[in-house]
Protein backbone atom coordinates (compact mmCIF):
# COMPACT_ATOMS: atom_id res chain seq x y z
CA UNK A 1 0.00 0.00 0.00
CA UNK A 2 1.35 3.37 -0.80
CA UNK A 3 1.72 6.12 1.93
CA UNK A 4 0.12 9.05 -0.35
CA UNK A 5 -1.45 11.69 1.94
CA UNK A 6 -4.48 12.35 1.16
CA UNK A 7 -4.98 9.09 0.22
CA UNK A 8 -6.36 9.39 -3.53
CA UNK A 9 -9.67 8.01 -4.06
CA UNK A 10 -8.91 6.29 -7.66
CA UNK A 11 -6.37 3.87 -7.07
CA UNK A 12 -5.74 0.95 -8.82
CA UNK A 13 -2.37 -1.78 -9.39
CA UNK A 14 -0.82 -1.80 -13.13
CA UNK A 15 -0.80 -5.53 -13.09
CA UNK A 16 2.56 -6.71 -14.86
CA UNK A 17 3.98 -3.32 -15.73
CA UNK A 18 6.84 -3.79 -12.72
CA UNK A 19 7.74 -1.43 -10.39
CA UNK A 20 10.06 1.57 -10.41
CA UNK A 21 13.21 1.87 -8.49
CA UNK A 22 13.25 4.47 -6.26
CA UNK A 23 17.69 4.85 -6.55
CA UNK A 24 17.17 7.17 -9.70
CA UNK A 25 19.26 9.34 -10.37
CA UNK A 26 15.75 11.66 -10.84
CA UNK A 27 14.81 14.73 -13.56
CA UNK A 28 11.53 16.66 -13.77
CA UNK A 29 10.54 16.68 -17.34
CA UNK A 30 7.50 19.52 -18.35
CA UNK A 31 5.36 20.90 -20.97
CA UNK A 32 7.20 24.19 -22.06
CA UNK A 33 4.15 26.13 -20.20
CA UNK A 34 4.65 24.31 -16.63
CA UNK A 35 8.49 25.42 -16.61
CA UNK A 36 7.97 27.44 -13.08
CA UNK A 37 5.64 24.15 -11.74
CA UNK A 38 8.54 21.94 -12.33
CA UNK A 39 11.25 24.54 -10.57
CA UNK A 40 8.88 24.32 -8.14
CA UNK A 41 8.63 20.52 -7.75
CA UNK A 42 12.50 20.48 -8.14
CA UNK A 43 12.87 22.75 -5.07
CA UNK A 44 10.33 20.61 -2.44
CA UNK A 45 12.97 17.40 -3.93
CA UNK A 46 16.30 18.98 -3.18
CA UNK A 47 16.35 18.80 0.11
CA UNK A 48 15.67 14.48 0.00
CA UNK A 49 17.68 13.78 -3.23
CA UNK A 50 20.59 15.77 -3.54
CA UNK A 51 22.88 14.39 -6.10
CA UNK A 52 20.20 11.90 -6.67
CA UNK A 53 18.12 14.76 -8.55
CA UNK A 54 19.44 16.04 -12.17
CA UNK A 55 19.29 20.08 -12.81
CA UNK A 56 17.41 21.13 -15.75
CA UNK A 57 18.84 20.12 -19.09
CA UNK A 58 21.62 17.58 -17.64
CA UNK A 59 22.65 15.70 -20.78
CA UNK A 60 22.50 12.48 -18.65
CA UNK A 61 21.25 9.48 -20.57
CA UNK A 62 19.85 7.38 -17.20
CA UNK A 63 17.19 8.37 -15.14
CA UNK A 64 14.23 8.18 -13.66
CA UNK A 65 12.12 10.89 -14.63
CA UNK A 66 8.79 12.91 -13.19
CA UNK A 67 7.09 14.09 -16.04
CA UNK A 68 4.71 17.09 -15.51
CA UNK A 69 1.81 17.87 -18.66
CA UNK A 70 -1.07 19.13 -19.21
CA UNK A 71 -3.49 16.30 -20.54
CA UNK A 72 -6.63 15.36 -18.96
CA UNK A 73 -6.40 11.51 -20.00
CA UNK A 74 -7.99 9.54 -16.67
CA UNK A 75 -8.21 12.63 -15.11
CA UNK A 76 -11.44 13.03 -13.38
CA UNK A 77 -14.58 15.69 -12.88
CA UNK A 78 -14.38 15.94 -8.87
CA UNK A 79 -17.26 18.11 -7.49
CA UNK A 80 -15.34 20.75 -5.07
CA UNK A 81 -17.80 22.74 -2.54
CA UNK A 82 -16.58 25.88 -0.78
CA UNK A 83 -14.78 29.61 -1.61
CA UNK A 84 -11.71 29.67 -3.87
CA UNK A 85 -9.25 31.23 -1.72
CA UNK A 86 -7.01 32.26 -5.31
CA UNK A 87 -10.78 34.71 -5.50
CA UNK A 88 -12.16 32.83 -8.92
CA UNK A 89 -15.80 32.86 -8.86
CA UNK A 90 -15.35 28.94 -9.02
CA UNK A 91 -12.78 26.82 -7.23
CA UNK A 92 -9.64 25.98 -9.14
CA UNK A 93 -9.71 22.17 -11.26
CA UNK A 94 -7.01 20.92 -9.22
CA UNK A 95 -8.24 17.29 -10.27
CA UNK A 96 -5.30 14.67 -11.33
CA UNK A 97 -4.20 11.67 -12.77
CA UNK A 98 -0.88 10.03 -12.20
CA UNK A 99 0.56 6.54 -13.41
CA UNK A 100 3.66 5.05 -12.19
CA UNK A 101 5.85 2.97 -15.17
CA UNK A 102 9.01 1.78 -15.17
CA UNK A 103 10.80 4.57 -15.89
CA UNK A 104 9.39 7.21 -13.63
CA UNK A 105 5.88 8.95 -13.18
CA UNK A 106 3.68 11.03 -15.32
CA UNK A 107 1.89 13.66 -13.76
CA UNK A 108 -1.07 14.68 -15.72
CA UNK A 109 -4.11 17.67 -15.46
CA UNK A 110 -6.16 19.88 -16.81
CA UNK A 111 -4.27 22.88 -15.14
CA UNK A 112 -1.29 23.91 -13.77
CA UNK A 113 -2.81 23.95 -10.35
CA UNK A 114 -4.15 20.11 -11.00
CA UNK A 115 -1.03 18.96 -11.94
CA UNK A 116 1.55 20.29 -9.21
CA UNK A 117 -1.00 18.48 -6.65
CA UNK A 118 0.03 15.80 -8.86
CA UNK A 119 3.33 16.38 -8.21
CA UNK A 120 3.33 16.53 -4.73
CA UNK A 121 1.88 12.82 -4.93
CA UNK A 122 4.42 11.62 -6.85
CA UNK A 123 6.63 13.43 -4.46
CA UNK A 124 5.32 11.53 -1.88
CA UNK A 125 5.20 8.08 -3.33
CA UNK A 126 9.23 8.88 -3.91
CA UNK A 127 10.57 10.21 -0.88
CA UNK A 128 7.99 7.67 1.51
CA UNK A 129 9.94 5.00 -0.48
CA UNK A 130 13.63 3.58 0.85
CA UNK A 131 16.01 4.89 -1.25
CA UNK A 132 16.66 1.04 -1.98
CA UNK A 133 13.20 0.32 -2.68
CA UNK A 134 10.73 0.05 -5.69
CA UNK A 135 8.04 2.03 -5.97
CA UNK A 136 4.69 -0.64 -6.79
CA UNK A 137 3.33 0.29 -10.81
CA UNK A 138 0.08 1.66 -10.62
CA UNK A 139 -2.36 4.81 -11.37
CA UNK A 140 -3.93 7.41 -9.24
CA UNK A 141 -6.30 9.87 -9.68
CA UNK A 142 -8.02 12.00 -7.57
CA UNK A 143 -10.03 15.69 -6.73
CA UNK A 144 -10.60 17.73 -3.44
CA UNK A 145 -13.80 18.23 -2.36
CA UNK A 146 -13.36 21.53 -0.09
CA UNK A 147 -11.91 24.29 -2.00
CA UNK A 148 -10.08 26.58 0.94
CA UNK A 149 -8.06 23.51 2.56
CA UNK A 150 -5.88 26.00 5.20
CA UNK A 151 -3.63 26.17 8.05
CA UNK A 152 -3.15 29.01 10.34
CA UNK A 153 0.00 29.96 12.33
CA UNK A 154 0.48 32.79 15.17
CA UNK A 155 3.54 34.89 14.30
CA UNK A 156 1.88 37.51 16.59
CA UNK A 157 2.82 35.43 20.12
CA UNK A 158 5.30 33.47 18.73
CA UNK A 159 7.38 34.64 15.94
CA UNK A 160 8.12 32.88 12.94
CA UNK A 161 11.08 34.28 10.81
CA UNK A 162 10.74 34.38 7.01
CA UNK A 163 12.94 31.26 6.18
CA UNK A 164 10.55 29.72 8.91
CA UNK A 165 7.23 30.66 7.19
CA UNK A 166 8.26 29.12 3.65
CA UNK A 167 9.33 25.70 5.51
CA UNK A 168 5.63 25.81 6.73
CA UNK A 169 4.76 26.97 3.21
CA UNK A 170 6.15 23.75 1.79
CA UNK A 171 4.92 21.62 3.89
CA UNK A 172 1.46 23.01 3.66
CA UNK A 173 1.93 22.30 -0.41
CA UNK A 174 3.43 18.79 -0.20
CA UNK A 175 0.21 17.86 1.83
CA UNK A 176 -2.10 20.14 -0.95
CA UNK A 177 -2.92 22.47 1.65
CA UNK A 178 -4.07 25.71 -0.29
CA UNK A 179 -4.12 28.55 2.65
CA UNK A 180 -1.66 29.88 4.71
CA UNK A 181 -3.41 32.39 7.27
CA UNK A 182 -1.11 34.57 9.34
CA UNK A 183 -2.37 35.67 12.37
CA UNK A 184 0.08 39.00 12.32
CA UNK A 185 -1.04 41.48 15.54
CA UNK A 186 -2.26 40.52 18.67
CA UNK A 187 -1.74 41.72 22.38
CA UNK A 188 1.84 40.04 22.44
CA UNK A 189 2.69 41.99 18.83
CA UNK A 190 2.61 43.51 15.50
CA UNK A 191 4.21 41.95 12.97
CA UNK A 192 3.73 43.46 9.39
CA UNK A 193 5.41 46.84 8.63
CA UNK A 194 2.54 49.38 8.12
CA UNK A 195 3.98 52.34 6.13
CA UNK A 196 0.94 54.83 7.46
CA UNK A 197 2.12 53.85 10.97
CA UNK A 198 5.54 53.11 11.72
CA UNK A 199 4.97 53.08 15.40
CA UNK A 200 3.11 49.96 15.15
CA UNK A 201 6.70 48.56 14.33
CA UNK A 202 9.60 50.86 16.29
CA UNK A 203 12.71 51.65 14.53
CA UNK A 204 11.75 49.74 10.83
CA UNK A 205 12.12 50.56 7.86
CA UNK A 206 9.12 49.89 6.00
CA UNK A 207 10.68 48.05 3.20
CA UNK A 208 14.19 46.66 4.67
CA UNK A 209 14.28 43.56 6.65
CA UNK A 210 11.94 43.59 9.71
CA UNK A 211 14.00 40.33 11.23
CA UNK A 212 17.63 39.02 10.41
CA UNK A 213 17.34 36.24 7.93
CA UNK A 214 20.44 35.54 7.12
CA UNK A 215 19.35 32.94 4.33
CA UNK A 216 16.11 34.03 2.66
CA UNK A 217 16.92 31.15 0.18
CA UNK A 218 17.06 28.37 2.47
CA UNK A 219 14.27 27.28 3.70
CA UNK A 220 14.00 27.47 7.36
CA UNK A 221 16.74 29.37 8.59
CA UNK A 222 16.17 31.07 11.85
CA UNK A 223 17.74 33.99 13.96
CA UNK A 224 17.41 32.42 17.98
CA UNK A 225 19.31 35.75 18.23
CA UNK A 226 15.81 37.61 17.49
CA UNK A 227 13.88 39.38 20.26
CA UNK A 228 10.38 38.43 19.48
CA UNK A 229 9.10 41.72 20.51
CA UNK A 230 10.52 43.62 17.77
CA UNK A 231 10.64 41.01 15.37
CA UNK A 232 8.15 41.94 12.58
CA UNK A 233 7.74 41.26 8.40
CA UNK A 234 8.71 44.61 6.19
CA UNK A 235 6.86 44.92 2.57
CA UNK A 236 9.25 43.47 0.95
CA UNK A 237 9.51 40.52 3.24
CA UNK A 238 6.01 40.19 2.87
CA UNK A 239 5.70 40.37 -0.91
CA UNK A 240 8.51 38.09 -0.92
CA UNK A 241 6.73 35.15 0.96
CA UNK A 242 3.49 35.47 -1.05
CA UNK A 243 5.17 35.12 -4.36
CA UNK A 244 7.29 32.03 -2.89
CA UNK A 245 3.25 31.11 -1.90
CA UNK A 246 1.90 31.67 -5.13
CA UNK A 247 4.93 29.46 -6.95
CA UNK A 248 3.06 26.23 -4.23
CA UNK A 249 -0.29 27.20 -5.18
CA UNK A 250 -0.88 28.63 -1.54
CA UNK A 251 -2.81 32.06 -0.33
CA UNK A 252 -1.51 33.87 1.87
CA UNK A 253 -4.42 34.76 4.14
CA UNK A 254 -3.27 37.97 6.51
CA UNK A 255 -5.16 38.92 9.85
CA UNK A 256 -5.40 41.61 11.93
CA UNK A 257 -7.10 41.05 14.89
CA UNK A 258 -9.56 43.59 15.52
CA UNK A 259 -11.18 45.75 17.45
CA UNK A 260 -10.31 43.58 20.60
CA UNK A 261 -6.68 41.55 21.17
CA UNK A 262 -5.27 45.12 20.87
CA UNK A 263 -2.37 45.93 22.75
CA UNK A 264 0.36 45.85 20.47
CA UNK A 265 -2.11 48.55 18.70
CA UNK A 266 -2.52 50.92 22.03
CA UNK A 267 1.22 50.52 22.88
CA UNK A 268 1.82 52.39 19.18
CA UNK A 269 -0.93 54.74 19.46
CA UNK A 270 -1.85 55.03 23.90
CA UNK A 271 -4.39 57.84 23.26
CA UNK A 272 -6.99 56.40 21.51
CA UNK A 273 -10.05 55.86 23.65
CA UNK A 274 -11.53 52.36 25.04
CA UNK A 275 -14.67 51.02 23.10
CA UNK A 276 -17.90 51.26 25.55
CA UNK A 277 -18.17 49.10 28.28
CA UNK A 278 -21.19 46.54 29.11
CA UNK A 279 -22.53 48.44 32.74
CA UNK A 280 -20.28 46.95 35.62
CA UNK A 281 -17.60 45.72 33.38
CA UNK A 282 -15.27 49.19 33.13
CA UNK A 283 -12.32 48.56 35.24
CA UNK A 284 -13.41 45.41 36.87
CA UNK A 285 -11.16 42.66 35.13
CA UNK A 286 -7.47 42.58 33.53
CA UNK A 287 -8.52 42.96 29.93
CA UNK A 288 -6.89 45.26 27.35
CA UNK A 289 -9.94 47.66 26.13
CA UNK A 290 -11.39 47.19 22.38
CA UNK A 291 -10.91 49.29 20.08
CA UNK A 292 -13.70 51.97 19.53
CA UNK A 293 -14.71 52.55 15.79
CA UNK A 294 -17.19 55.25 16.15
CA UNK A 295 -14.48 56.96 17.32
CA UNK A 296 -12.71 59.60 14.77
CA UNK A 297 -9.38 58.89 15.64
CA UNK A 298 -9.60 55.58 15.94
CA UNK A 299 -11.58 54.70 12.65
CA UNK A 300 -8.57 57.17 11.09
CA UNK A 301 -5.83 54.76 12.48
CA UNK A 302 -7.57 51.57 11.90
CA UNK A 303 -8.49 52.51 8.06
CA UNK A 304 -4.66 53.84 7.49
CA UNK A 305 -4.04 49.82 8.41
CA UNK A 306 -6.19 47.96 6.80
CA UNK A 307 -5.60 50.54 3.71
CA UNK A 308 -1.80 49.19 3.52
CA UNK A 309 -2.22 45.97 4.38
CA UNK A 310 -4.90 45.39 1.42
CA UNK A 311 -2.29 47.20 -0.87
CA UNK A 312 0.10 44.90 0.74
CA UNK A 313 -1.99 41.51 0.03
CA UNK A 314 -1.74 39.80 -3.22
CA UNK A 315 -4.33 37.38 -1.98
CA UNK A 316 -7.81 38.53 -1.90
CA UNK A 317 -8.90 38.11 1.67
CA UNK A 318 -7.78 40.10 4.70
CA UNK A 319 -9.12 38.49 7.80
CA UNK A 320 -10.05 41.10 10.68
CA UNK A 321 -10.15 38.79 13.87
CA UNK A 322 -13.80 40.01 15.89
CA UNK A 323 -12.94 37.61 18.08
CA UNK A 324 -13.10 38.02 22.21
CA UNK A 325 -13.76 41.54 22.31
CA UNK A 326 -14.20 41.12 25.88
CA UNK A 327 -15.37 44.80 27.75
CA UNK A 328 -17.54 46.14 24.44
CA UNK A 329 -21.25 46.47 24.27
CA UNK A 330 -23.16 44.78 21.98
CA UNK A 331 -23.82 47.91 20.17
CA UNK A 332 -20.34 49.50 19.95
CA UNK A 333 -19.32 45.77 18.58
CA UNK A 334 -21.73 46.22 15.59
CA UNK A 335 -19.77 48.95 14.76
CA UNK A 336 -16.38 47.91 14.85
CA UNK A 337 -17.15 44.79 12.79
CA UNK A 338 -19.37 46.62 10.20
CA UNK A 339 -16.74 49.23 9.72
CA UNK A 340 -14.25 46.64 9.79
CA UNK A 341 -15.75 44.56 7.20
CA UNK A 342 -16.80 47.83 4.73
CA UNK A 343 -13.06 49.28 5.19
CA UNK A 344 -11.89 46.31 4.29
CA UNK A 345 -14.54 46.16 1.01
CA UNK A 346 -13.45 49.68 0.01
CA UNK A 347 -9.57 48.63 -0.38
CA UNK A 348 -10.23 46.29 -2.58
CA UNK A 349 -10.19 42.67 -0.46
CA UNK A 350 -12.90 39.96 1.06
CA UNK A 351 -13.26 39.88 4.58
CA UNK A 352 -12.90 37.23 6.61
CA UNK A 353 -13.81 36.87 10.21
CA UNK A 354 -13.69 34.80 13.59
CA UNK A 355 -17.58 33.57 14.34
CA UNK A 356 -18.12 35.99 16.68
CA UNK A 357 -18.60 38.18 13.84
CA UNK A 358 -22.00 36.49 12.94
CA UNK A 359 -23.31 38.71 16.39
CA UNK A 360 -23.24 41.77 13.84
CA UNK A 361 -25.18 40.25 11.15
CA UNK A 362 -24.23 38.21 8.55
CA UNK A 363 -25.12 38.06 4.78
CA UNK A 364 -23.79 36.29 1.44
CA UNK A 365 -20.64 37.17 1.18
CA UNK A 366 -19.46 36.95 4.76
CA UNK A 367 -17.06 34.30 5.63
CA UNK A 368 -17.33 33.59 9.35
CA UNK A 369 -14.34 31.10 10.71
CA UNK A 370 -16.46 28.74 14.06
CA UNK A 371 -14.31 27.83 16.37
CA UNK A 372 -16.18 27.15 19.28
CA UNK A 373 -18.89 26.38 20.96
CA UNK A 374 -19.88 25.81 25.05
CA UNK A 375 -19.39 21.93 24.42
CA UNK A 376 -16.71 21.74 22.88
CA UNK A 377 -14.95 23.69 25.21
CA UNK A 378 -15.64 20.74 27.78
CA UNK A 379 -15.84 22.32 30.62
CA UNK A 380 -16.32 20.59 33.82
CA UNK A 381 -19.59 20.86 35.24
CA UNK A 382 -18.66 20.16 38.94
CA UNK A 383 -15.81 20.92 41.40
CA UNK A 384 -15.37 17.10 41.63
CA UNK A 385 -14.80 17.35 37.62
CA UNK A 386 -12.25 19.84 37.91
CA UNK A 387 -10.20 18.13 40.54
CA UNK A 388 -10.47 14.71 38.28
CA UNK A 389 -8.58 17.21 35.26
CA UNK A 390 -4.91 18.40 36.58
CA UNK A 391 -4.22 19.79 33.33
CA UNK A 392 -7.10 22.60 34.61
CA UNK A 393 -6.24 23.10 38.51
CA UNK A 394 -2.36 23.37 36.99
CA UNK A 395 -3.35 26.11 34.86
CA UNK A 396 -5.30 28.14 37.80
CA UNK A 397 -8.75 27.22 36.48
CA UNK A 398 -11.98 27.81 39.11
CA UNK A 399 -15.47 26.71 39.10
CA UNK A 400 -16.02 30.53 39.12
CA UNK A 401 -13.62 31.21 36.09
CA UNK A 402 -15.47 27.94 34.88
CA UNK A 403 -18.67 29.82 35.42
CA UNK A 404 -17.37 32.89 34.09
CA UNK A 405 -16.41 31.35 30.90
CA UNK A 406 -19.45 29.76 30.30
CA UNK A 407 -21.51 32.94 30.38
CA UNK A 408 -18.73 34.82 28.49
CA UNK A 409 -19.41 32.04 25.74
CA UNK A 410 -22.58 31.54 25.52
CA UNK A 411 -23.57 33.31 22.35
CA UNK A 412 -21.28 31.02 20.23
CA UNK A 413 -23.51 28.16 20.36
CA UNK A 414 -25.85 30.42 18.07
CA UNK A 415 -23.51 31.46 16.21
CA UNK A 416 -23.65 29.18 13.29
CA UNK A 417 -27.25 30.01 12.89
CA UNK A 418 -26.61 33.59 12.44
CA UNK A 419 -24.23 32.71 9.54
CA UNK A 420 -26.64 30.34 8.05
CA UNK A 421 -29.57 32.11 8.48
CA UNK A 422 -28.09 35.04 6.97
CA UNK A 423 -26.60 33.39 3.56
CA UNK A 424 -22.86 33.62 5.04
CA UNK A 425 -19.93 30.81 4.93
CA UNK A 426 -18.73 28.92 7.77
CA UNK A 427 -14.58 28.30 7.40
CA UNK A 428 -14.48 25.01 10.12
CA UNK A 429 -11.95 25.18 12.44
CA UNK A 430 -13.39 23.45 15.39
CA UNK A 431 -11.57 24.06 18.64
CA UNK A 432 -12.23 21.09 19.73
CA UNK A 433 -10.28 18.83 17.02
CA UNK A 434 -8.42 21.43 14.92
CA UNK A 435 -6.90 24.07 17.06
CA UNK A 436 -3.71 21.86 16.99
CA UNK A 437 -1.96 23.95 20.20
CA UNK A 438 -3.70 21.32 22.16
CA UNK A 439 -1.26 18.85 24.61
CA UNK A 440 -0.92 14.93 23.75
CA UNK A 441 -2.03 12.49 26.05
CA UNK A 442 0.26 11.11 28.54
CA UNK A 443 -0.76 7.78 27.25
CA UNK A 444 1.10 8.30 23.17
CA UNK A 445 4.17 10.42 24.79
CA UNK A 446 7.47 8.64 24.33
CA UNK A 447 9.77 9.53 27.36
CA UNK A 448 12.20 11.61 24.92
CA UNK A 449 9.30 13.72 24.74
CA UNK A 450 7.91 14.27 28.16
CA UNK A 451 9.30 17.49 28.43
CA UNK A 452 7.89 19.13 25.39
CA UNK A 453 4.40 17.48 25.74
CA UNK A 454 4.00 19.13 29.42
CA UNK A 455 5.21 22.24 28.12
CA UNK A 456 3.32 22.82 24.74
CA UNK A 457 0.05 23.42 24.03
CA UNK A 458 -3.12 25.56 25.86
CA UNK A 459 -3.47 24.54 29.75
CA UNK A 460 -7.17 24.67 29.56
CA UNK A 461 -7.38 22.12 26.71
CA UNK A 462 -7.88 18.29 27.10
CA UNK A 463 -5.05 17.00 25.91
CA UNK A 464 -5.57 13.82 23.48
CA UNK A 465 -3.94 11.49 20.81
CA UNK A 466 -2.96 11.86 17.22
CA UNK A 467 -6.14 9.63 16.72
CA UNK A 468 -8.61 12.29 18.51
CA UNK A 469 -7.75 14.85 15.62
CA UNK A 470 -8.15 12.52 12.87
CA UNK A 471 -11.61 11.22 14.14
CA UNK A 472 -13.11 14.58 13.03
CA UNK A 473 -15.85 14.32 10.33
CA UNK A 474 -16.71 18.09 8.65
CA UNK A 475 -20.62 16.31 8.64
CA UNK A 476 -20.74 16.11 12.62
CA UNK A 477 -21.70 19.70 12.26
CA UNK A 478 -24.51 19.70 10.24
CA UNK A 479 -23.64 22.04 8.20
CA UNK A 480 -24.68 21.90 4.43
CA UNK A 481 -22.00 21.62 2.22
CA UNK A 482 -22.96 24.67 0.24
CA UNK A 483 -22.75 26.94 3.30
CA UNK A 484 -18.86 25.34 3.83
CA UNK A 485 -15.96 27.77 2.83
CA UNK A 486 -13.82 25.20 4.23
CA UNK A 487 -11.37 23.70 6.47
CA UNK A 488 -8.32 25.10 8.88
CA UNK A 489 -6.25 24.25 11.17
CA UNK A 490 -5.11 26.56 13.64
CA UNK A 491 -1.88 26.72 15.97
CA UNK A 492 -1.81 29.40 18.07
CA UNK A 493 1.45 30.42 19.74
CA UNK A 494 1.36 31.01 23.51
CA UNK A 495 3.21 28.03 24.67
CA UNK A 496 6.04 28.10 21.60
CA UNK A 497 9.87 29.13 21.77
CA UNK A 498 10.16 28.34 18.23
CA UNK A 499 9.78 26.70 15.10
CA UNK A 500 10.82 23.14 16.32
CA UNK A 501 7.97 23.59 18.90
CA UNK A 502 5.85 24.73 16.26
CA UNK A 503 6.25 21.63 14.08
CA UNK A 504 5.99 19.18 16.96
CA UNK A 505 2.58 20.11 17.93
CA UNK A 506 1.69 20.10 14.01
CA UNK A 507 3.33 16.85 13.06
CA UNK A 508 1.90 13.94 12.88
CA UNK A 509 -1.46 15.93 13.64
CA UNK A 510 -1.52 18.03 9.80
CA UNK A 511 -1.92 15.06 7.98
CA UNK A 512 -5.41 13.78 8.91
CA UNK A 513 -6.66 17.77 8.51
CA UNK A 514 -5.02 17.96 5.61
CA UNK A 515 -6.76 14.49 4.26
CA UNK A 516 -10.38 14.95 5.62
CA UNK A 517 -9.96 18.91 4.27
CA UNK A 518 -9.13 17.44 0.62
CA UNK A 519 -11.44 14.43 0.80
CA UNK A 520 -14.56 15.76 3.19
CA UNK A 521 -14.13 12.77 5.53
CA UNK A 522 -12.09 11.61 8.25
CA UNK A 523 -8.97 8.55 7.08
CA UNK A 524 -9.97 4.91 8.69
CA UNK A 525 -7.29 5.10 11.12
CA UNK A 526 -6.28 1.65 11.31
CA UNK A 527 -4.78 1.98 7.93
CA UNK A 528 -4.40 5.65 7.82
CA UNK A 529 -1.63 5.43 11.01
CA UNK A 530 0.57 2.95 8.92
CA UNK A 531 1.08 5.91 6.20
CA UNK A 532 1.80 9.34 8.06
CA UNK A 533 4.30 6.75 9.84
CA UNK A 534 5.69 6.32 6.83
CA UNK A 535 6.42 9.79 6.40
CA UNK A 536 8.54 10.59 9.65
CA UNK A 537 12.12 10.04 7.69
CA UNK A 538 10.18 12.78 5.21
CA UNK A 539 10.21 15.67 7.56
CA UNK A 540 13.53 14.82 9.04
CA UNK A 541 15.15 15.24 5.79
CA UNK A 542 13.44 18.69 6.00
CA UNK A 543 14.79 19.29 9.21
CA UNK A 544 11.30 19.29 10.72
CA UNK A 545 10.62 17.74 14.52
CA UNK A 546 7.64 15.97 15.12
CA UNK A 547 6.26 13.89 17.90
CA UNK A 548 7.01 10.49 18.30
CA UNK A 549 2.69 9.65 19.29
CA UNK A 550 2.54 5.84 20.60
CA UNK A 551 -0.45 5.54 18.52
CA UNK A 552 1.37 5.71 15.38
CA UNK A 553 3.55 2.57 14.63
CA UNK A 554 6.74 4.72 13.81
CA UNK A 555 9.26 2.76 11.45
Amino acid sequence: MNAVIPSPTGQAARGGAGSLAAAGPWRVRADRSLSEVADTVRALLAPHLGARLLADGDPSAHGSEIVLTLDATGVPHGRTVGVAPAGTAEPADEAYALTVGAHGITCRARTPEGVFRAATSAAQLLLTTPPDGAIEALRLSDAPHYAWRGLMIDPARSFVTPGEVRQVIDLAALYKLNVLHLHLTDNEGWRLAVPSLPALTPGADASGPGVSDPDASSPGVSDPGVSTAAAFYSADEYRDLQAYATRRFVTIVPEIDLPGHCAALRAALPDLPPAPAPEGLADRFPFVPPLDLADAATHSAVSAVLADVCALTDGPFVHIGCDEAVGITADAFKVAVHELRSLTRKFGKRPVAWQESSRAGSGPEDIAQFWVDVPMMDLPDSAEELAARPELAASGMTMEITSALRTFFAPSDHDIERVLAGGGRLLLSPQSHLYLDRRYAAEVTPPAQAEAAARLGFPHYRPRDVRHTASWDPASHGIPDESVAGVEATLFGETLRGIDDLTTLLLPRLGSVAETAWSGRPPLWAEYRGRIARHAPLWRERGLVHFAAGDVPWA
